[in-house]
């Protein structure tokens, strides 16, 4: 069949659609994204204002178009941190429901984190051993281990790239003060969370996803993505950690400039490499592999896994 899965999350709305049955690999099919930017639409409040919610709407709408054109049996959509954590959170669902027809379901941190962990550990398989899994999205940080499909034990942070930059980096590029005081905001973050994992033992295999930790990889020197899914990436500690003084000092439009960084997410790119640092130091991961497979096809593997029965955010459309 055909599915769509619809990501509502703080840097991108994003529509995935792939044909998939059953005890068969997902075939992307179609992808259709909009940068929304969400986590930069909240006011003081910390709500999204009906400007934003117009915007949501619009771009909702869109993808069900697109996902119409594709035809799309089985949509399943989503919101992670973005909405999650507005303070109108029930009244930005409801219009979107009422507007669209569509049921977004929201996420809580532990489950995008088992969720991402499920498509990491489908993709390597259970060769990879004990597995830790990191994830920088726009508004979290996911982190999850074990050995199973089910981690045993999984946390979310809320050191997201677009978080951090709207929140602690306002200057271009930013000031050395600012830099700093992040760093030590974000590893204390994470320092928190550290034994909660240490317990279990040592991982046998690292694995990131997410945009930020490709770009980071790529101007590391990993492989285009343009030489397909299947070419190992890898990303080392050593040469994030000589990045990251560099991206302090370069401006927005400079980031832009290196290999596999999109205009969109330059900006966010340093606060992004600040937490891929900690993560790793903290973690004393040495290196780590990036995995093409992330939450959305964490999303599309539970729905199939479940096939026959209905999924919490089945959805209607007028």
């Amino acid at each position: 069949m055909r599915l769509g899965v619809l990501d509502v999350g703080s840097n991108t709305v994003h529509l995935l659609v792939v044909d998939a049955h059953p005890g068969a690999r997902p075939l992307p099919a179609h992808s259709h994204k909009a940068d929304l930017r969400l986590a930069q639409l909240l006011d003081d409040g910390g709500a999204i204002g009906d400007a934003g919610i117009e915007k949501l709407v619009d771009v909702v709408r869109d993808a069900l178009q697109a996902a119409e054109d594709k035809g799309v049996e089985d949509l399943l959509p989503f919101a992670t941190s973005a909405v999650r954590e507005a303070s109108n959170a029930d009244e930005v669902l409801a219009r979107v429901t009422d507007e669209t027809g569509v049921r977004l379901q929201v996420l809580s941190g532990a489950e995008e984190a088992r969720l991402t962990f499920l498509a990491v550990r489908r993709w390597f398989g259970w060769s990879a051993g004990k597995l830790l899994v990191l994830d920088i999205g726009g508004g979290s940080l996911e982190i999850a281990f074990g050995i199973d499909e089910e981690p045993d034990a999984a946390a979310s942070l809320p050191l997201g790239a677009g978080r951090l930059t709207a929140g602690w980096l306002p200057g271009d590029p930013p000031a050395p003060d600012d830099v700093r005081a992040l760093r030590r905001h974000v590893r204390a973050e994470i320092a928190r969370t550290v034994g909660e994992f240490a317990r279990f033992g040592a991982p046998d295999h690292v694995v990131a996803t997410s945009k930020t930790f490709k770009q980071l990889a790529r101007i590391a020197g990993a492989a285009r993505s343009a030489e397909g899914l299947y070419v190992q990436r890898e990303l080392k500690r050593e040469s994030l950690e000589a990045w990251v003084p560099r991206l302090s000092g370069m401006t927005i439009d400079q980031r832009a400039e290196l290999p596999g960084v999109s205009d969109g997410r330059a900006a966010q790119l340093l606060a992004g490499a600040l937490v891929a640092e900690g993560a790793m130091d903290l973690f004393g991961v040495e290196s780590l592999e990036i995995c093409p497979w992330a939450l959305r096809e964490g999303v599309i593997l539970r729905r199939l896994d479940h096939m026959g029965t209905a999924a919490p955010w089945q959805t209607s459309q007028r």
